[in-house]
């Protein structure tokens, strides 16, 4: 298991805290097998942070294969578009991305366009992609066009398996949690059911939460590390604002209905790290099998009379999967903020990294 990202950032566990579960080789969302995450992170001049995150359910070259999948939303402060074909076909086949609020639009458009460069075939269809947000703007100049088509393109081609980086990159490049240095984080958490094993990961873009609410490892820590604050000070953001955005993925065999009650497990997670969550937050989470390649195809590609099957776990066999989301969540969220430094963006705006010594002593006591 990795305790630091590729470029030697450390992870909550390097810092000797101890949580629940067992994870996978990675402690990632790719330690699902087929599931990729790349990045495009745009950082320049004083107004810049912000980026693109792409997770792709499957590989490349069979990424349109659907999954099943299923969302839920605790507070819908937010947008994660394409949900509402979701929930009418429990269907997903196309790279997820996250960015920032106000773009959106040009990743849509930069799926679409890649679709349409790389399967053209799907192209001939109607494209409903998963893009998701939380905002950046306190270190972001959010309103400017900065991310484009391009941006969104390359984040998917960049996807890779493997360990992958945490902390201010791709979509979570700008964004703060518990009024730290938020972003990207990611965790899982291995599950045994009967001769199988399955991976339950997590991938958080993590832009939530007051700083007084953070707790770590069931330690209110928050009230302890309350100086150093000056998202406080300022007079646009209520405390607790931002939003949250999580993508969870698992090869266990679900119905799209389960891989719902899934995502609406996420919250349990968020609540493990502090959260009670605002009402400025929008916190909106998408759950995916990668279970049942080839099921779940449009209708009109099958002759009539044609029926479809589905591998699925018995509902009453899901709560160690819950247990695994619960898990795998909390500790995404402690990643990306323990792979964090301080960040100074546009008008001078400074975000610091948690005090990561001071943590540790906190949690010795």
């Amino acid at each position: 298991m990795t305790l630091t990202t590729p470029s030697g950032k450390p992870r909550i566990r390097s810092l000797g805290v101890d949580l629940p579960g067992r994870p996978g080789p990675y402690n990632a969302i790719t330690d699902v097998p087929g599931v990729s995450v790349g990045y495009t992170t745009l950082v320049s001049g004083d107004a810049v942070r912000t980026g693109v995150t792409a997770i792709l359910p499957r590989p490349h070259e069979t990424v349109a294969h659907p999954c099943a999948a299923g969302w839920y939303s605790l507070n819908g402060n937010g947008e994660m578009t394409g949900t509402t074909w979701l929930t009418e076909t429990g269907a997903l086949s196309l790279p997820v991305l996250i960015t920032n609020t106000h773009a959106v639009g040009p990743c849509h458009r930069g799926v679409i366009d890649w679709v349409a460069e790389n399967k053209p075939d799907g192209a001939h269809e109607w494209l409903l992609p998963v893009i998701a947000e939380t905002w950046d703007g306190y270190l972001n100049d959010i309103n400017a066009p900065t991310v484009q088509p391009e941006h969104a393109k390359a984040a998917i081609e960049a996807a890779a398996s493997g360990p992958i980086e945490e902390g201010s990159v791709g979509g979570g490049t700008g964004m703060n949690c518990y009024s730290f240095k938020g972003g990207s984080g990611t965790a899982s958490r291995m599950v045994e059911y009967g001769s199988n094993e399955y991976a339950v990961g997590a991938f958080v873009q993590a832009n939530f939460g007051a700083r007084r609410e953070l707790t770590v490892a069931g330690v209110p820590v928050g009230a302890e590390l309350a100086d150093d604050n000056p998202l406080q000070d300022w007079s646009v953001a209520q405390a607790g604002a931002g939003s949250v955005i999580v993508v969870l993925a698992t090869d266990a065999p679900l119905l799209p209905g389960q891989c719902t009650a899934l995502a609406r497990r996420v919250p349990l997670g968020l609540a493990r790290t502090g959260t009670s969550g605002s009402h400025f937050s929008g916190d909106i989470f998408l759950a995916f099998s990668t279970a049942n390649e080839g099921a779940l195809t449009s209708g009109f590609r099958h002759e009539p009379g044609e029926f479809e099957n589905l591998r699925f776990m018995p509902w009453g066999q899901l709560d160690p999967f819950y247990e695994a989301v619960v898990q795998a969540v909390e500790e995404a969220v402690l990643n990306a903020l323990s792979a964090n430094e301080t960040m100074i963006g546009r008008e001078g705006h400074r975000s610091p990294n948690l005090p990561r010594e001071r943590l540790v002593e906190l949690l010795r006591r």
